[in-house]
């Protein structure tokens, strides 16, 4: 059984784009699958944060991963700050990472552009994801297009590491889901959907109400020649509300445009919308139900316990490996 890791930040709400490109397929994955899914609290810190509003979101994200289907049966769900073993290996790697890889990502071009001062976690928090993942004896991690660069650095550190120490670290593959995976802003179909958008017309959140999301599937951005057809160059807008509606519905792109030949851009805004919300809605009513629960809580604290015996094990590896610490005479 292959083992997989994938990790969310708790930085605000969830968009459309974080279920499409990732949630949804965690459940059908967690079927045959050793999976671990983490809430990285750690990485959302590499820029400030509101320590109240932090501590919600990672309750909020908690609820969520479980009411869109993340059965706690199946699946390790747990909080990464309460594996201490992700900052251990996470230093551990940083010292076998290069300044000038690091330098390279392209998030981290992207976010210390224009600004005074930049953590310097910012630029060392690939090290602590390499980390989460290869705690695991990962094989595969679900990623979207924009973390890449960061898998193949994760990469590229396990092998260092293999090299330099002792082979004990598996190497991971990327796995870019074909439909779904980069649900681009409705505003701006030029970039990716994102919880910070200063736009809010721009994403649909996962806790939007059924007004909401109808009016801003109904506002979206699309095009002046009123055919349903997808075509990225030309049609970035329709493009993305075809791959929403396919990626929500289960139908195939195909089927859409036939559905929706010789129709207004209207007529499949709406399907576009009911689509959406025949998705969320379940999901909301779920998440209700579980966000105060002492079942988030006890889920939690037997995902933590799961994860640290699992970390604790190749930490101990990678120490031994290392030459930290000391060998006890038997």
């Amino acid at each position: 059984m292959q083992t997989i890791f994938s990790g969310i930040q708790p930085s605000g709400t969830l968009t459309l784009g974080n279920y499409l490109g990732a949630i949804q397929h965690f459940v059908r994955l967690q079927e045959d699958s050793n999976c671990y899914f983490c809430i990285v609290d750690e990485h959302a810190i590499t820029v400030p944060q509101d320590r109240l509003k932090l501590r919600s979101n990672i309750r909020s994200l908690a609820a969520l991963y479980l009411a869109s289907g993340i059965d706690p049966e199946k699946a390790t769900l747990f909080i990464q700050s309460e594996v201490p073993a992700h900052t251990q290996l996470g230093w551990m790697l940083e010292s076998i990472s290069y300044t000038g890889e690091l330098e390279r990502m392209t998030q981290f071009k992207d976010k210390a552009s224009g600004q005074e001062t930049v953590s310097s976690a910012l630029l060392t928090y690939p090290s602590l994801m390499a980390s989460d993942i290869l705690l695991y004896q990962t094989d595969m991690v679900p990623v979207g297009e924009d973390q890449k660069q960061h898998m193949e650095l994760t990469r590229n550190l396990a092998e260092r590491f293999n090299r330099q120490f002792n082979d004990i670290f598996t190497i991971p593959e990327t796995r870019i889901p074909k439909v779904g995976a980069r649900i681009m802003s409705l505003q701006d179909p030029s970039k990716k959907m994102s919880k910070s958008d200063e736009n809010e017309k721009a994403f649909i959140s996962m806790l939007d109400d059924t007004k909401k999301i109808d009016k801003k599937i109904k506002s979206a951005v699309t095009d002046s020649d009123g055919i349903v057809t997808y075509d990225e160059t030309n049609k970035p807008g329709i493009s993305n509300l075809l791959t929403i509606f396919a990626s929500c519905s289960g139908r195939t792109i195909e089927e859409i445009e036939t559905l929706y030949a010789g129709k207004g851009y209207g007529e499949f805004k709406q399907g576009t919308a009911d689509a959406v919300i025949s998705v969320l809605q379940p999901i909301q009513d779920r998440y209700r139900e579980l966000l105060d629960s002492d079942a988030l809580d006890d889920i939690l604290d037997t995902g933590a316990d799961k994860a640290s015996h699992a970390a604790n094990k190749m930490l101990k590896k990678a120490k031994k490996a290392m030459g930290l610490g000391r060998v006890k005479k038997q």
